[in-house]
């Protein structure tokens, strides 16, 4: 049954200027260049580099745009779940917001830990129960950031990024200026398998550029989100673009190795490019990196259940708000409690497993832009995707293009976790369902 469109919104105490909220934006969906290494040995440099001109125009760019358009017109917390529960009901809206929050499991805790790897390089005793113990302080210190609100976690994302950005940008000029090399030979790295090259290669790109729509569930939290969130997009996502392609073409120009990247492989890059100090400062900054992504994905998902619970689909108490930072301080301690639990992980092969719950979340996102403006053309929004109905066309067209390729190609082991990944939502919420119907039947105790 479909439930109307109108929500509450929240009175959140300390609200995040534009400034602050486009460092946020970019911790969540970028951070930084580290972690797309290996994608130069599994598609080629060349490949890589065309992904990264490419992908955008079929993944985030529409997807932005979309984003753009419904804050606007909906400027509510829950974001992106409340605008698919608006567009097609009880049913997806359910869907979009259990896949966001059950996504954020596979990855969330995996930064603590790949944290807590780089900083083993300094330390090589922190290993066994030690590693699990850093990793848990991490997440224990980000989540004291996020319960104190928007703002707190805006000024961390700042100072963060500039210590990031800091050294990719020296070892951008330096790696310009000793081009040696064609960074686009070889397109494609020989005798390698399709499912690698638009497989793993692509999931690894759709990834990288996937989260535009995430921060939609602050909105509540931002100063003016109907001005901040289109403005916010505007610059992040050249900017994301940027700092994923730069940084790649100056390594691959100036150092012809690309058979020898793996992850991790910007701190060898920078210390071949400049010296041991370049090296050690981007070392550095790729360890923040981690602590940069894990702050703004404890901010993006920890709305989704509080939202959620408002809407009477997970236990009324993540909804509370902690009574002096307004924010959702028990939905945000139940997930990093998560995290903290699953801290043993890594990366290897969840992200191929986590772009089956992202791709399902960002479809039903512009899909939900669409049905929108059929059913409710009303709405105003200040902010319209462009070039009309060929504007409509391409921001369902192209992800859905790139969804097809990416889930087509994806590994064996996404193939076999993916779509079980995303079977539990239906079953989650059928299980809603009958738990609901079985305790509206109870009968009434006499007084």
């Amino acid at each position: 049954m479909h439930s109307g469109t109108s929500f509450p919104t929240k009175s959140i105490v300390r609200k995040a200027s534009l400034f602050y909220f486009v460092f946020v934006m970019y911790s969540y969906t970028t951070a930084g260049p580290f972690g797309l290494e290996d994608q130069v040995t599994t598609s080629g440099p060349g490949m890589t580099l065309i992904y990264h001109l490419i992908l955008p125009f079929f993944w985030c760019i529409p997807i932005s745009l979309v984003a753009a358009e419904l804050t606007t017109a909906m400027p509510v917390q829950g974001g992106f779940y409340r605008w698919v529960r608006a567009a097609f009901g009880d049913f997806w809206g359910f869907l979009a917001g259990w896949w966001n929050w059950s996504a954020s499991f596979l990855l969330g805790g995996a930064y603590a830990v790949l944290f807590t790897d780089y900083l083993g390089f300094y330390f090589p005793q922190i290993i066994g129960w030690k590693h699990y113990v850093v990793s848990i302080v991490l997440i224990a210190i980000i989540t004291w950031i996020n319960v104190r609100g928007i703002r707190m976690v805006g000024q961390f994302a700042t100072a963060l990024e500039l210590f990031i950005l800091l050294p990719v940008l020296v070892m951008v000029v330096m790696g310009l200026a000793k081009w040696q090399h064609n960074p686009f030979i070889p397109i494609v790295p020989p005798h390698q398998p399709l499912n690698k090259i638009f497989g793993v290669g692509l999931a690894l790109g759709v990834w990288l550029y996937s989260g535009y729509e995430q921060l939609s569930t602050v909105a509540g939290e931002v100063e003016n989100p109907q001005r901040s969130f289109p403005r916010a997009l505007a610059i992040v996502v050249p900017l994301s673009v940027a700092t994923y392609f730069l940084p790649t073409l100056a390594a691959l120009a100036a150092v012809d190795n690309w058979q020898q990247w793996h992850t991790r492989y910007f701190s060898d890059a920078a210390q071949l490019i400049g010296r041991s100090w370049l090296g050690f400062w981007m070392t550095l900054a790729a360890m923040v990196t981690n602590i940069s992504i894990l702050n703004g994905t404890v901010l993006a998902s920890t709305r989704m259940p509080s939202a959620m619970a408002e809407d009477g689909y997970l236990p009324s108490f993540l909804a509370r708000l902690h009574p002096r930072f307004g924010t959702p301080w028990i939905a945000i301690i139940v997930s990093a409690i998560i995290y903290a639990l699953l801290a043993f992980q890594t990366l290897t092969q969840l992200i191929n497993v986590y772009v089956w719950l992202r791709v399902a979340t960002s479809l039903m996102t512009v899909l939900s832009g669409w049905r929108l403006r059929v059913t409710k053309p009303e709405m105003r929004r200040t902010f319209v995707i462009p070039w009309g109905k060929f504007g409509v066309l391409y921001v369902l067209a192209a992800p859905i293009i790139m969804s097809y390729v990416v889930l087509r190609y994806s590994d064996p082991f996404a193939i076999r976790w993916g779509p079980a990944a995303l079977l539990v939502g239906p079953v989650a919420y059928f299980l809603h369902r009958l738990i609901r119907r079985r305790s509206s039947h109870e009968p009434v105790s006499p007084c």
